[in-house]
Protein backbone atom coordinates (compact mmCIF):
# COMPACT_ATOMS: atom_id res chain seq x y z
CA UNK A 1 0.00 0.00 0.00
CA UNK A 2 1.21 3.27 -0.93
CA UNK A 3 1.68 6.09 1.74
CA UNK A 4 2.27 9.70 2.02
CA UNK A 5 3.83 10.83 5.32
CA UNK A 6 2.62 14.49 6.69
CA UNK A 7 4.18 15.56 9.68
CA UNK A 8 1.94 18.55 10.76
CA UNK A 9 1.81 20.85 14.16
CA UNK A 10 -1.70 21.22 15.48
CA UNK A 11 -1.73 25.40 14.16
CA UNK A 12 -1.27 23.69 10.54
CA UNK A 13 -3.60 21.30 10.46
CA UNK A 14 -6.37 21.50 8.21
CA UNK A 15 -9.59 21.12 9.65
CA UNK A 16 -10.53 18.40 7.56
CA UNK A 17 -7.60 16.63 8.93
CA UNK A 18 -8.12 17.04 12.69
CA UNK A 19 -11.25 15.60 12.58
CA UNK A 20 -10.12 12.52 10.29
CA UNK A 21 -7.00 12.26 13.38
CA UNK A 22 -10.22 12.80 15.60
CA UNK A 23 -12.14 10.24 13.78
CA UNK A 24 -9.54 7.01 13.53
CA UNK A 25 -8.40 7.50 16.94
CA UNK A 26 -11.69 7.87 18.12
CA UNK A 27 -12.64 4.31 15.97
CA UNK A 28 -9.98 2.41 17.14
CA UNK A 29 -9.16 3.30 20.82
CA UNK A 30 -12.98 4.32 22.48
CA UNK A 31 -15.11 2.09 19.89
CA UNK A 32 -12.80 -1.10 19.32
CA UNK A 33 -11.04 -1.22 22.56
CA UNK A 34 -14.19 -0.24 24.40
CA UNK A 35 -12.75 2.08 26.61
CA UNK A 36 -14.81 5.24 27.65
CA UNK A 37 -12.63 8.33 28.28
CA UNK A 38 -11.59 11.52 26.94
CA UNK A 39 -9.80 10.93 23.98
CA UNK A 40 -8.67 14.37 23.53
CA UNK A 41 -7.32 15.27 26.56
CA UNK A 42 -5.21 18.63 25.67
CA UNK A 43 -2.12 17.38 24.66
CA UNK A 44 -2.78 17.41 20.74
CA UNK A 45 -3.05 21.62 20.53
CA UNK A 46 1.14 20.74 21.46
CA UNK A 47 2.21 18.14 19.45
CA UNK A 48 3.51 17.51 16.16
CA UNK A 49 0.80 14.56 14.03
CA UNK A 50 1.98 12.22 12.09
CA UNK A 51 -0.53 11.70 9.35
CA UNK A 52 -0.42 8.53 6.44
CA UNK A 53 -2.48 9.14 3.80
CA UNK A 54 -3.89 6.34 1.60
CA UNK A 55 -4.19 7.30 -2.81
CA UNK A 56 -7.44 8.01 -1.94
CA UNK A 57 -5.98 10.80 0.83
CA UNK A 58 -7.81 8.87 3.59
CA UNK A 59 -6.14 9.12 6.90
CA UNK A 60 -5.36 5.80 7.26
CA UNK A 61 -1.98 6.01 9.78
CA UNK A 62 -1.69 8.50 12.76
CA UNK A 63 0.22 9.02 15.81
CA UNK A 64 1.27 12.52 17.98
CA UNK A 65 5.04 13.58 18.95
CA UNK A 66 4.84 15.38 22.34
CA UNK A 67 7.49 17.54 23.07
CA UNK A 68 9.74 17.11 26.63
CA UNK A 69 7.72 17.96 29.50
CA UNK A 70 4.29 17.13 28.21
CA UNK A 71 3.53 13.56 29.11
CA UNK A 72 7.27 12.71 30.16
CA UNK A 73 10.38 14.82 30.77
CA UNK A 74 11.75 13.20 27.12
CA UNK A 75 10.14 13.43 23.70
CA UNK A 76 7.22 10.83 23.88
CA UNK A 77 4.96 8.95 20.86
CA UNK A 78 1.42 8.53 21.50
CA UNK A 79 -1.53 7.68 19.96
CA UNK A 80 -0.27 5.33 17.32
CA UNK A 81 -3.53 4.18 15.52
CA UNK A 82 -3.87 2.36 12.05
CA UNK A 83 -7.29 1.80 10.49
CA UNK A 84 -8.66 -1.72 10.36
CA UNK A 85 -8.09 -2.02 6.50
CA UNK A 86 -4.33 -0.87 6.80
CA UNK A 87 -3.14 -3.23 9.38
CA UNK A 88 -0.93 -6.42 8.73
CA UNK A 89 0.58 -5.49 6.37
CA UNK A 90 3.85 -3.73 8.16
CA UNK A 91 2.13 -0.26 7.99
CA UNK A 92 2.53 0.37 11.64
CA UNK A 93 6.10 -0.53 10.95
CA UNK A 94 6.29 2.25 8.60
CA UNK A 95 5.06 4.34 10.15
CA UNK A 96 7.32 4.44 13.48
CA UNK A 97 10.19 3.72 10.75
CA UNK A 98 8.85 7.45 9.71
CA UNK A 99 8.58 8.80 13.05
CA UNK A 100 11.92 8.10 14.48
CA UNK A 101 13.71 9.43 11.33
CA UNK A 102 11.66 12.45 11.84
CA UNK A 103 12.34 13.56 15.52
CA UNK A 104 16.17 13.79 15.22
CA UNK A 105 14.80 16.52 12.58
CA UNK A 106 13.36 18.60 15.34
CA UNK A 107 14.51 17.93 18.94
CA UNK A 108 18.27 15.76 17.68
CA UNK A 109 19.28 13.17 19.11
CA UNK A 110 16.88 12.02 22.34
CA UNK A 111 15.72 9.97 23.97
CA UNK A 112 11.85 9.07 23.46
CA UNK A 113 9.35 7.64 26.26
CA UNK A 114 6.50 5.75 25.31
CA UNK A 115 3.16 4.16 27.41
CA UNK A 116 2.51 1.04 25.43
CA UNK A 117 -0.59 -1.57 25.40
CA UNK A 118 1.24 -4.72 26.82
CA UNK A 119 0.44 -6.62 24.10
CA UNK A 120 2.39 -4.64 21.73
CA UNK A 121 5.78 -4.74 23.23
CA UNK A 122 7.77 -6.74 21.04
CA UNK A 123 6.61 -4.23 18.08
CA UNK A 124 8.08 -1.29 19.69
CA UNK A 125 11.25 -3.51 21.08
CA UNK A 126 11.57 -4.01 17.12
CA UNK A 127 12.33 0.06 17.17
CA UNK A 128 14.60 -0.15 19.98
CA UNK A 129 12.26 0.54 22.71
CA UNK A 130 12.93 -1.34 26.22
CA UNK A 131 10.79 -1.73 28.77
CA UNK A 132 11.07 0.74 31.75
CA UNK A 133 9.49 -2.00 33.95
CA UNK A 134 6.96 0.01 34.70
CA UNK A 135 3.80 -2.09 34.13
CA UNK A 136 0.50 -0.61 34.82
CA UNK A 137 -3.44 -0.94 33.56
CA UNK A 138 -4.50 2.22 31.02
CA UNK A 139 -8.41 2.08 30.78
CA UNK A 140 -8.18 -1.71 31.80
CA UNK A 141 -5.78 -2.71 29.46
CA UNK A 142 -2.17 -3.59 30.51
CA UNK A 143 0.60 -1.32 29.77
CA UNK A 144 4.25 -0.96 29.60
CA UNK A 145 6.82 2.13 30.00
CA UNK A 146 9.25 1.85 27.19
CA UNK A 147 12.03 4.29 26.89
CA UNK A 148 13.92 4.68 23.39
CA UNK A 149 18.04 5.86 24.17
CA UNK A 150 20.76 5.99 21.78
CA UNK A 151 24.08 5.80 23.62
CA UNK A 152 25.95 8.77 22.15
Amino acid sequence: MQVTWKFIPFDLLAVHELYDVLALRTAVFVVEQNCAYLEVDGKDKVAIHVLGFDSNQEVIATARILPPGISYTEVAIGRVALAEKARGIGLGHQLMNEIMNFIPSIYGTVPIRISAQKHLESFYEAHQFVSTGKNYLEDDIPHVEMLYSIEV
